[in-house]
This record gives structure tokens, sequence and C-alpha cells, in this order.
């Protein structure tokens, strides 16, 4: 461990960034321009906040969103120090600028679920709770557009999707993914699925590899193989997805960097950056399945990869984790050079969004609407989440540990030896809990064994019923 650091930065009370967001940018341009170097150890909390006059709670804030972006490391008892081990330049998000500007503040297993209609099984990962949905407004926003632009619900002269909402997507990617797109490089999808066949059917020939995470989402994986290509595994180590091996003929790596699925990890800044050499190197591309990046519950939320590199990722969103798959909507930013094969694409085989909900999606993104019920949902699932990591953390602490990112919809319980997750799974699902094993994400042999909750879709009481259940199976006896 290096010694402290001296940072020579200030701030400004005059200045429209929050206080905590002057020190993550400061601290963020230090370490990507080499002036902290790797390991280096920060001034404590207390005496940063004495020597900038601000409050300590605003120093551990800013300190934690960059643990959160991976940009530093922190250890009970050690503080706070620069992430990575040196030689590798840290790329900036190419919004870093612009970022903060306006004010205005996605995993594909959810869409199958959701369209079926049928009733959400208890723990199912990633299911929004449809019962919070906001009916009402969403109602008004439908009338409101069948009264002053009716048109435009059944008539559409762009394969791209419906102009308004394309806008509407490009804005909110800039303040909240740090992407800066124009709407003419968004193509309206289906759901985040339909957006993926969409990239694999303009990038890929049949056989071609493809590298994915291991562990990953398994239905990603037997969608990668219908389509005739060949899989590829990428194993996680602490800083993410690892990179192709150098006899990996892959050309195309598909990544969840912002929150992994299903470990729930984020992709350190280094990893990221490696991840963009490669895809120049290797004239390839970056898949970013961004699916749930909305829902973090410490700080902002970790900047998309696309806005590192936007020449070189396709970068996937979903409105399933917010609203419902049942608009069957997602959408799928390109960048320039892929916007006329993409639309070739979509000549060929024809686009599959729904145009009847496109514009009043447009409408309830523009009048704030859609981040009124995105702070609700993130109050309330946050409020389940630490529920559920309270118990699992005291009451099941013998049986395991659970992994807490602060993020998502879902969590995962890795469990000691000898537990058999898949039969314990099994066991589970016959009373009706919807627990899925860690072990069947991975392709070969599982590394980790363990059980993924998903808490977003029951409140509190039920959460406690199931959690009963379980602690009954799994006491011996």
């Amino acid at each position: 461990m290096k010694s402290k650091a001296w940072l020579g930065f200030e701030i400004s009370r005059d200045n429209d960034l929050p206080l905590y967001e002057q020190i993550c940018n400061a601290l963020r341009q230090q370490a990507i321009r080499g002036d902290l170097p790797p390991q280096t150890r920060l001034p404590p909390t207390r005496s940063l906040a004495v020597e900038l006059g601000v409050s300590r709670s605003t120093v551990i804030n800013a300190y934690e969103q960059l643990v959160a972006e991976g940009y530093l490391t922190s250890l009970p008892g050690s503080g706070y120090s620069l992430s990575g081990a040196g030689g590798v330049e840290l790329l900036p998000p190419s919004h870093q600028d612009n970022q903060h500007k306006s004010k205005t503040a996605a995993a594909l297993d959810t869409e199958a679920a959701e369209s079926l209609n049928v009733p959400r099984p208890p723990y199912g990962a990633s299911l929004p709770d449809m019962d919070l949905f906001p009916h009402k407004p969403w109602a008004r926003t439908v009338a409101q557009i069948c009264r002053r632009d009716p048109r435009s619900l059944t008539i559409n002269t762009d394969p791209r999707g419906n102009p308004e909402l394309r806008a509407a997507i490009a804005r909110h990617l800039a303040d909240w993914r740090g992407i800066q797109t124009n709407p003419s490089q968004i193509f309206i999808t289906a759901g985040a699925i339909d957006a993926l066949e969409l990239c694999l059917r303009t990038l890929c020939r049949q056989g071609d590899p493809i590298a994915l995470e291991n562990p990953g989402y398994l239905p990603l994986r037997q969608f990668v193989q219908s389509l005739g290509l060949t899989p590829s595994y990428l194993p996680l180590d602490t800083q993410g997805a690892t990179l192709p091996k150098s006899q990996d003929r892959s050309r195309i790596a598909v990544l969840t960097p912002s929150h992994q699925y299903p470990m729930g990890g984020t992709m350190s800044p280094e990893r990221r950056s490696r991840f963009i050499q490669w895809a120049q190197a290797h004239r390839g591309w970056l898949i970013e399945d961004d699916y749930d990046s909305e829902f973090r519950f410490a700080g902002r939320p970790i900047p998309a990869l696309a806005g590192f590199d936007p020449h070189r990722t396709l970068y996937i969103g979903s409105f399933s984790k917010i609203l419902s798959s049942n608009l069957r909507l997602g959408y799928l930013v390109v960048p320039d050079k892929l916007i006329e094969p993409c639309l070739q694409t979509l000549s060929r085989f024809g686009s599959k969004a729904s145009l009847m909900p496109q514009r009043p999606l447009a409408e309830f993104i523009d009048n704030g609407e859609f981040y009124r019920h995105l702070r609700r949902m993130r109050r309330i699932y946050n409020e389940r989440r630490q529920y559920l990591i309270g118990r699992l953390s005291t009451e099941f602490s013998c049986y395991g540990t659970v992994l807490d990112h602060q993020a998502g919809m879902q969590l995962v319980f890795v469990m000691n030896p000898p537990f058999d997750d898949q039969q314990l799974a099994e066991q589970l699902q016959q009373q009706g809990m919807m627990l899925t094993a860690l072990s069947s994400y991975y392709a070969g042999k599982a590394e980790q064994r363990g059980l993924i909750f998903g808490y977003s879709g029951l409140d509190i009481d039920d959460l406690g019923s199931q959690l009963d259940a379980l602690q009954l199976l799994l006491r011996p006896g």
C-alpha cells in the first residue's frame, strides 16, 4: 500500500454540482490522468472533510460512489485506496464534462415470464411488482395522446420506431447513463431479446463464435445457440468478466458491466478499458446488456460502458424492469457505422416492436411520470432489499453469505458446502418458492453454489413468510 495521497483540488459552493459530485469528478480525473498511482491510499474521510470545509458524510458519499464505480477499494480498518495494479489507461466516459448539465432524472428473463400474463412466482428474480404499476397516470397519458396525436398510435414512417420516443430515450440516456447519442442511432425493439437478435443478425454469420459471461443468463446462452452461433465463456474475477483468451476467435462479447447477471458485481474501469482495447484491436464489438441499471441504491447509477467508447459498443436497454414487459418495448443504441446495416436487417426480418405504446411512453417520460414511478420503485425495492439482507445476514449466516452490491432486483446467497443448490431449489419450488440455483447459470463446472433471491415482486410480509418457510426447510431434523 502506497502512502496517503495529497489531493490538490478545490471545490466551489457556487457550482451547480453537489459537493460530493465535485469531489468524485476531481478524484476520478486524477485517477484517469495517473496523478494517483494504483493502490494509493486516500486521506481519511474526516481529514479530507476538514481540508475541504465540508461535512464528513459528503466525503463518505463521494468515496462510496467511486467504490461503486470501481475506482476505489475499501477494506475495514484500512480506509480507501485507488483500485488497479497499474499499467492500464482508465478511460473516462465520453460524457464526463456534460453528464450533470441536465437535471432530469433494464434481465431478459422477465420479458418472457411477464408476457405470458401469468401470476408471478414468489422470489422470481428480476420481476417488477405489477401491483405498483402507475395505472392511472399511464391511462391519463394514453388518453392525452389519443386526443392530441391519434395518428402516432397506428402510423409510423421510420422502421427504427417513434421519433418522439427515440428522442426521449436519448435524453434519458444522457442524464442517467452518460451516453451521448443521437435519436437516429436508437432502434425501438420488442424487448431486450429482440434487441439482441437485431445485433446478432447484423453482426454475425452462422457458426461465428461469441463470448459470453460465465456464469451468465442461461436463456441468453440458449438463444445464441439457437441462432447457430458458438458460445465461448468468460469467467469472472474480482474486476468482472475476464477477457477472451488469445486462442478465442470471438469478435463479439455480450457483457453486463454495470450489474453483472447473476452475481451482481460491477466491472472495474480497468477491465472496461481492457475490453475496449480488445474490441479495437480485433475490430470487434461489445454488446452491453444494461438490464436493471436504474436500480442502484447508493450514489448515482454507474456510467454505462457505451459512455466510455460509443464507437465499438452496442447498448441494449429495456423498460421491463421499471414498467412492464407487457408493453413489449426495449431499445438498442448502435454506433453510427451500424445504423444502415441494422436498417437492412430490419428490412429483411421486420420490426417486432408494438407501435401503439411508443408515443404514450415518450410522453410518460417527458412529463416526469416515468421518473416519479422510478423513484418510488427504488425506494420500495430498497426497503425490501434491506429487509432480505438483514435476515439472510443474521438468521441464515450459518448456511452461507449474501452478496450485496447495493443494486439490482435480486440477491445471490452463496451457500456453504455441502449444500446441493439445485436439489434445494427443486424442494423450494415444490413449496411455491421459485428461487433458482446459482450453479444452473454456469456453463460447465460451477465454481459456486447458492440461491438467487428476487425481492422486487414481494412485499415485506410475503418475504418474511417465505424466509420462515426456507428456514424450516434448512433446519436439520
